[in-house]
């Protein structure tokens, strides 16, 4: 008897034209593929159709949390593989997915180790690799309701790593990259002011100067090369403008602003 489970690839995407083709590549032997778009411009949608995925809109943007609980809706089969537009993967990974749907084991989720490429480079330390991500799961499990650093829900189930990596391409455009990472910023101050979270001017540079070490340093980013040192900077940057953020609402919040 076969016990095989189907398996369904759910991504979110918007104006990813350029790179959704070799990712819906990857995942081409998924018994079905699910794209959820917001609204793109660039043919995103067409390109996804002719890849075979199943094609749903959203022109409302609750955050990565509910739009990605909002993608999975649709999705048929068993097991969930969500993953990024960004994201390729790897055969070797592809073998230990198949493996896992021949023999599916019960309340268990399955945890990815993702190869980020940051300006030409795939990062082996600086808390880049093997920077794990549980992204194979049952559809009884979702996604929690976070605006940006959305994460499954897992509850009880146990977490086991499976074999191969996820290849992410991080940055290929440092400008680019740089915006995204004002964005994260924003919306991560606001979810936690709204949690009612506080931040003084001493945490904002206490947090800052740690997330430089600790990529540098307790990450072990200087074996990346020039490319570790400009993480670190950048993971630095990132923290201080997420903690200036978050003090700036905290401000506007006492003096009745907001």
């Amino acid at each position: 008897m076969n016990t095989r489970q189907q398996l369904s690839v759910v991504l979110i995407a918007k104006d990813a034209a350029e790179l959704l083709p070799e990712c819906l590549t990857s995942v081409s032997w998924a018994d079905e593929i699910i794209l959820l778009d917001s609204g793109s411009r660039d043919g995103t949608a067409e390109i996804a159709e002719r890849h075979g995925a199943r094609v749903f809109h959203s022109t409302e943007w609750h955050g990565y949390g509910k739009q990605r609980q909002l993608a999975q809706s649709y999705a048929s089969h068993a097991m969930i593989l969500m993953i990024d537009t960004d994201e390729r993967v790897t055969p070797e990974l592809r073998r230990s997915i198949e493996l896992v749907l021949e023999q599916p084991a019960s309340e268990t989720v399955y945890s990815i180790a993702r190869r980020n490429l940051f300006l030409g480079r795939f990062m082996r330390h600086s808390g880049w690799y093997p920077d794990r991500v549980t992204r194979l799961y049952p559809r009884g499990y979702r996604y929690n309701d976070n605006q940006v650093h959305e994460s499954l829900e897992t509850e009880q189930a146990k977490v086991r790593p499976l074999q191969g990596d996820l290849l992410h391409l991080t940055c290929r455009d440092f400008s680019d990259f740089q915006w995204k990472q004002f964005a994260y910023a924003e919306a991560w101050a606001k979810q936690r002011h709204q949690q009612g979270k506080r931040c003084g001017i001493t945490a904002i540079f206490g947090h800052t100067a740690g997330a430089f070490l600790k990529t540098l340093v307790l990450r072990a980013g200087f074996l990346d090369g020039k490319q570790g040192w400009l993480l670190a900077v950048v993971n630095a940057q990132y923290t201080f403008n997420k903690y200036t953020a978050l003090w700036a609402l905290n401000h506007a919040s006492r003096n009745g602003r907001l």
